[in-house]
């Protein structure tokens, strides 16, 4: 399964706060990686490590040409922590995980399927459902 990445932030003692469609965030260590690939020694220097991006499509996090790292790689090596926001995700990431049109969402909203305040909430334009509504009204993610 494709791991999605929306979000990145650099954290003290070169860790990484990465923040996946699927609605978990993970800490990752970037540490061991500067004995692996000498190359990630570049990421020392504080300046460019605090620089670190999502790449286009959400597959890896990118610093420059050189210096990037796979969704798989933060997904599978990093340690997932509690977030307050742990389960939550954008419509717009639920319809591409669920292979799923937003209009059938908003349906599953009006006929009740999905109950607003439990199962789905809207943020000004943007409306947010939970992982575990998801699963219960149409299984495991298909993407």
């Amino acid at each position: 399964m494709f791991h999605k990445i929306k979000n990145v932030s650099a954290l003290p003692d070169y860790r990484l706060s990465v923040q996946f469609s699927e609605g978990c965030t993970k800490i990752y260590d970037v540490k061991p990686l500067f004995e692996q690939l000498p190359i990630f020694c570049e990421l020392k220097d504080q300046n460019l490590f605090s620089d670190v991006t999502v790449d286009v499509g959400g597959h890896g996090i990118i610093w420059n040409d050189d210096l990037d790292i796979s969704c798989d790689e933060l997904w599978e090596n990093g340690v997932e922590i509690e977030t307050p926001f742990d389960g939550l995700m954008a419509f717009s990431d639920a319809t591409t995980l669920w292979a799923l049109n937003e209009s059938t969402l908003r349906k599953a909203i009006s006929y009740g399927k999905l109950i607003e305040g439990v199962d789905v909430c809207k943020f000004g334009k943007q409306w947010v459902v939970s992982a575990k509504a998801m699963c219960r009204e149409y299984g495991e993610p298909r993407a």
